[in-house]
């Protein structure tokens, strides 16, 4: 997709992953970005949303970090168990979004976050899950790394992502939708359509299921697997971090 020159700097595809950028570019579609990402996603967005809670198995007495938490919602489907849920994002727009709709929620709060070096003490947390979010840092192996950092022993990572199907008429619908339908859709619905330029590159240049797993290996995670959600549109990868020794 070519780039329009009249695109200010914090709307360009092309942000390079620069934090100050895409941060800046959250901001901006923070308000409407619920309501955009169900249209877009044909609804899609809260059955990966429901698989994701499903697969973190939240529990009351939990301790639980949601990263690029956006405004909330997945934070407060995690909070419903129970569990004490923190819902970090390193878009300020994005976290004032969500305290201004989730602010009252029982168990939730709103930390700005990068997930690079997360403001978090060593293993505080049972459970570290990022949705949608992972590509959008500059560094996801720093990531990676950082969530093992910051979960306990024998604790788990749920990464629910957008992939790559792995049947070739599926990549191929996925790839025409994204390219020709998405810009138009966005265009109507998104406060930012340039924004979505970004969204479809980040996807197309994110590996697929099989090399982010072991990317997720080589970070120190161990257990790690996966399963396709929307014939592989989305994956969602599990693993978990070694127990210490007297707890094997």
């Amino acid at each position: 997709m070519t780039e329009q020159p009249s695109r200010t700097p914090s709307t360009r595809a092309d942000l390079g992953k620069d934090p100050a950028r895409v941060s800046g570019m959250f901001d901006e579609v923070a308000p409407a970005y619920d309501r955009t990402n169900t249209v877009l996603s044909l609804g899609n967005d809260k059955l990966w949303r429901i698989a994701t809670t499903r697969a973190v198995a939240p529990r009351r007495g939990q301790r639980i970090l949601d990263l690029a938490a956006g405004t909330g919602a997945s934070s407060v489907s995690l909070a419903r168990s129970g569990a004490d849920v923190v819902a970090g994002d390193f878009s300020a727009g994005m976290i004032a979004e969500g305290k201004r709709r989730h602010g009252g929620t029982p168990n939730l709060s709103f930390v700005e976050a990068d997930a690079t070096a997360l403001p978090f003490a060593d293993e505080e947390f049972d459970t570290v899950t990022i949705s949608f979010g992972l590509r959008n840092v500059n560094d996801p192996d720093t990531a990676l790394r950082e969530m093992l950092r910051v979960t306990k022993p024998g604790g788990t990572l749920v990464i629910c992502e957008f992939s790559h199907p792995p049947a070739a008429l599926m990549r191929s619908l996925y790839r025409f939708y994204n390219d020709r339908i998405l810009p138009v859709v966005a265009r109507a619905f998104s406060s930012n359509a340039a924004a979505y330029d970004y969204l479809n590159e980040s996807i197309r240049d994110w590996p697929n299921q099989r090399a982010l797993a072991g990317r997720m290996r080589e970070a120190g995670w161990e257990q790690v697997a996966w399963r396709d959600l929307s014939f592989g549109i989305v994956a969602l990868h599990r693993a978990h971090k070694p127990a210490t020794p007297n707890q094997a």
